[in-house]
C-alpha cells in the first residue's frame, strides 16, 4: 500500500558512542530500574494500606508513582536488553508503541504536576473548603483528566508519526524512538508534526509549568504575608518543598527538550536530558516525597513493623 512504510526495524544508536561501556550501563541502568521499582511500588502500596494517607494530596502522589513506574518500564528494559544481547533494535511496531506510551504517560506527569500544586494551594491558602472543593469525586474527576489529556496528546503524535513513510534510514540517534529523531529520518514533510510538537507539546509543558509556579507564588506570599505562626510556615514550607524539587527536575528537563523550535534533530545534550527526566527522576522520586515527609515515614515504619512483626509471629 502507499502509505505503509517501508522501514519494519529501527537501529538504537544512540549509546553506540560509549563502547566499552556497557556492562558499566548495564548495571547503572538496572540499578536505577528497580530502585525505580521499589520506590514507586512502596509508595503507591502505602498509599493504598494505610488509612491516614487516604487523602487527596496523597492520592495524586499515589498516581505520580504509577506514572513513574510505568514510565520508566516504557524505555528502560528494552535498552537493558540491548546491552545484554549487543544489538539495540526495535520494531516499527515496537517503535510507535514506544512513542504512544512515552508521551502518553510523560504528558499526564507534566498535568499531574500541576494539578498536585493547585491541591497544596487550596490546602494552604483555602483551608476551611478544601474538603468541599477537593472532594473525592472532584480528586477522581482531575486524576482521570490528567490520564485521559496525556492518552489524546500521545495519540494524536502517534498517528501523525504513523503516516510517514521511512525508505532505507534505519539508524535512530536516540536511546529510544522519541519523537524528534525518528522525524528527523522521514522521507515527507514534517512540517505539520513539528508544528504540533512545538505548539501542543510545548503548550502541554509550559502551560502547567506556567500554573504551577502560580501557585506556588501564591502560597508563598499568602504564608510570608498571612500566616504569623513560624511553625505552621515551617510545615507549610516542608510539605511544598518536596514537590518544587520534583517540579524542578521535571518541568526544567521537559521544557528544555520539547519547547524550544525543533528542527527535527536530537543532539547529544538532548538525549542526556531525556535520560534525567526520564530513567533518573523517576527513581529520585519516592525518595524525595520520603525524605521531607512525615506522614509517609511513619506510613513506612508502620508497614515494615507490621510485616515484621507477623513474619517474626
Amino acid at each position: 500500500m502507499e502509505n505503509q512504510m517501508e522501514v519494519s526495524e529501527f537501529i538504537l544508536t544512540g549509546l553506540t558512542d560509549l563502547q566499552g561501556m556497557e556492562d558499566f550501563l548495564f548495571t547503572l541502568f538496572l540499578l536505577l530500574y528497580v530502585a525505580t521499582l521499589l520506590g514507586n511500588g512502596a509508595m503507591v502500596a502505602m498509599v493504598l494500606a494505610e488509612p491516614r494517607l487516604h487523602t487527596p494530596m496523597y492520592f495524586f502522589l499515589g498516581n505520580l508513582s504509577c506514572l513513574d513506574f510505568c514510565y520508566c518500564t516504557v524505555t528502560v528494559p528494552k535498552m537493558l536488553a540491548g546491552f545484554f544481547s549487543g544489538h539495540q533494535t526495535i520494531s516499527l511496531a515496537g517503535c510507535l508503541a514506544q512513542l504512544h506510551f512515552f508521551h502518553f504517560l510523560g504528558s499526564s506527569e507534566a498535568v499531574l504536576l500541576a494539578v498536585m500544586a493547585y491541591d497544596r494551594y487550596v490546602a494552604i491558602c483555602n483551608p476551611l473548603r478544601y474538603r468541599l472543593v477537593m472532594s473525592p469525586r472532584a480528586c477522581l474527576l482531575l486524576a482521570v483528566s490528567t490520564w485521559a489529556t496525556g492518552f489524546l496528546h500521545a495519540l494524536m503524535h502517534t498517528i501523525m508519526t504513523s503516516q510517514l513513510h521511512f525508505r532505507g534510514h534505519k539508524n535512530i540517534h536516540h536511546f529510544f524512538c522519541d519523537i524528534k529523531p525518528l522525524l528527523s529520518l522521514a522521507c515527507d514533510s514534517t512540517r505539520l508534526n513539528l508544528t504540533l510538537l512545538n505548539i501542543i507539546t510545548g503548550g502541554i509543558v509550559v502551560i502547567p509549568c506556567v500554573l504551577t509556579l502560580l501557585s506556588y507564588l501564591y502560597i508563598i506570599s499568602f504564608l510570608l504575608l498571612k500566616v504569623q505562626s513560624r511553625e505552621s510556615r515551617r510545615k507549610a514550607f516542608s510539605t511544598c518543598a518536596s514537590h518544587l524539587t520534583v517540579v524542578s527536575l521535571f518541568y526544567g528537563a521537559a521544557i528544555l527538550t520539547y519547547a524550544p523550535p525543533s528542527s527535527g534533530e536530537s543532539p547529544q545534550w538532548d538525549m542526556v536530558i531525556v535520560l534525567l527526566y526520564s530513567v533518573v527522576t523517576p527513581a529520585l522520586n519516592p525518595v524525595i516525597y520520603t525524605l521531607r515527609n512525615k506522614e509517609v515515614q511513619a506510613a513506612l515504619r508502620k508497614i515494615l513493623h507490621r510485616r515484621f512483626f507477623l513474619d517474626g509471629v
